[in-house]
């Protein structure tokens, strides 16, 4: 345990002294701001569909809904040099000799990468629960979105993890991951096509649906399971792929 928290907080530390760590959170927090600001008029200044919803659904949900795919943009940037750049500078093997186990390599490299997320979330929730200053909320839907965004990012560092085991160049790592992402964002647009196991399987796997129903308040446990079943999925591919490499030619 104290190796992997190690390697979380030496990971951690790595992305704060780069200068891409602080122009992404920069970037994201300043999209963001402007999103909350265009919701927050669009609340004062409702159009007559919004008529009977409330603060929380015409802002709070809808900031939600962007942040996510915010987050599936940015994502690709931060992981990808997480192993790709071990691995261009050959650093890797120093790493799979060190005397730590893949599992305490993977899980310290994955938890530093989530804690970086965590602290980009910590920003984006400020937005929102500031408006309880002015106006009351839902805190349990709020709750509800946090939770459900936290879950996705969590899946998208695992799958971004992954992939950055695969290739020695941090570019095609990015490229890999966001096209990954971004199947299984929209996967659930074939739905249209096939029977109707197709139909629910590609639903069943789109990450976009299950966070819409988190983001709205309907806090179902096979959402839940599903982003814990993908993140452990892809850390376990990335322990397996390093695995590949311990052994001999």
């Amino acid at each position: 345990m104290n190796n992997i928290f190690t390697i979380a907080t030496h990971e951690l530390r790595r992305f704060f002294k780069s200068p891409l760590a602080w122009i992404i959170l920069g970037v994201v927090e300043f999209l963001l701001a402007m999103f909350f600001l265009l919701l927050l008029d669009q609340f004062l200044n409702p159009a007559p569909w919004y008529a009977g919803r409330g603060v929380t659904e015409i802002v709070v949900a809808s900031m939600f809904q962007e942040s996510g795919i915010i987050i599936l943009l940015i994502t690709p940037l931060i992981t990808m040099r997480i192993f790709s750049e071990e691995r261009r500078t050959g650093t890797i093997n120093l790493l799979l000799s060190s005397p730590v186990s893949l599992t305490e390599l993977v899980l310290g490299k994955y938890l530093g990468l989530l804690a970086f997320f965590v602290i980009m979330l910590a920003l984006i929730a400020l937005m929102p629960l500031s408006m309880l200053l002015g106006t009351p909320i839902d805190l349990l839907q709020t709750a509800s979105g946090l939770l459900g965004l936290f879950l996705l990012t969590a899946s998208f560092a695992a799958i971004g993890l992954f992939v950055s085991t695969l290739s020695a160049q941090p570019a095609a790592a990015a490229i890999m991951t966001f096209g990954i992402l971004l199947m299984l964002w929209i996967i659930n647009m074939a739905t249209n096509t096939g029977n109707e196991t197709t139909r629910l399987v590609l639903e069943y796997l789109s990450l976009r649906n299950h966070y819409n129903n988190l983001i709205v308040g309907v806090f179902n446990s096979v959402d839940v399971f599903y982003y814990l079943i993908v993140s452990l999925t892809f850390i376990g591919l990335s322990i397996w792929r390093l695995d590949m490499d311990r052994l001999p030619a």
